[in-house]
């Protein structure tokens, strides 16, 4: 596995687990994170090893508590627009990543964290978990796509609500908001999102990968998320997990896929 300087990386049981490691600084997002997570995003695709991922903050204080915002200090309205963009790039790559990918939220996920959460497809939170988008406190917006997936997963009025105060919510808070799938105590946090990708991943692959694109293709401009659907549809019927988990069905027994 590929050594990083700012992520903790292992790989387990076909669970691939990266941490930010950035403890003293509360995990906050640098130039060198952004890069670091897009390296290992891409192990995450090209690794036939890896199933499924957790994304994390090193300790129990901060899953990411937000940009590093001495980087910000002096830039340019190009500078600002090229560091908006490298962001979502990334976060891109987390949402449309064919492997289920989730976020392990232990403590503040403020800003870019709350952005990096919401990027993956699954959100599990510790009790101490606190989510907020407070960029208007510093005169900016949410860059990494803030703006856009908190209005999807929480609805128009609460989103502009939180982006426009800056308040922040706790776990409990962002459970009822639909924002987070699950709250659980910290001690529990990794082990059940293991137990949760280890349920996501023993189904077949192919079909895990064409319910995401399938989802996603409701928030792309010029797509029509029904039709995706019924040719995806079409390409599973076609595989040949498609035909053991049909033939394991009526035979009673359990499906051994193959990804194929």
């Amino acid at each position: 596995m590929k050594t990083y300087q700012t992520l903790l990386t292992e790989l387990e049981k076909g669970i691939f687990i990266i941490t930010i490691n950035r403890e003293d600084k509360l995990n906050a997002l640098n130039k060198t994170v952004i890069s670091e997570l897009n390296e290992a995003i891409d192990e995450v695709y090209t690794n036939s090893e890896i199933k499924g991922a957790i994304i994390t903050g090193k300790g129990s204080k901060s899953f990411v508590a937000g940009a590093d915002i001495s980087e910000f200090k002096g830039m340019s309205e190009e500078q600002g627009k090229a560091l908006a963009q490298r962001g979502h790039d990334v976060f891109d790559k987390i949402e449309m990543s064919a492997k289920p990918i989730v976020a392990a939220v232990n403590g503040f996920a403020l800003g870019g964290g709350c952005e990096l959460a919401m990027a993956c497809h699954i959100r599990i939170a510790s009790e101490n978990a606190k989510f907020g988008q407070p960029e208007v406190k510093l005169g900016i917006i949410p860059g990494y796509g803030g703006t856009q997936r908190l209005t999807q997963l929480v609805g128009k009025g609460k989103a502009l609500e939180l982006l426009m105060t800056g308040d922040t919510i706790d776990a409990s808070c962002a459970s009822k908001l639909g924002l987070v799938n699950d709250v659980v105590q910290t001690v529990e946090l990794i082990d059940t999102c293991k137990a949760l990708l280890q349920k996501i991943t023993g189904m077949a692959p192919i079909a895990i990968a064409q319910v995401i694109q399938s989802v996603y293709a409701h928030f792309k401009d010029g797509i029509n998320g029904f039709d995706t659907e019924i040719e995806l549809f079409g390409k599973c019927v076609a595989t040949q997990d498609f035909a053991e988990g049909t033939a394991a069905f009526l035979e009673k027994r359990k499906p051994v896929f193959a990804g194929k």
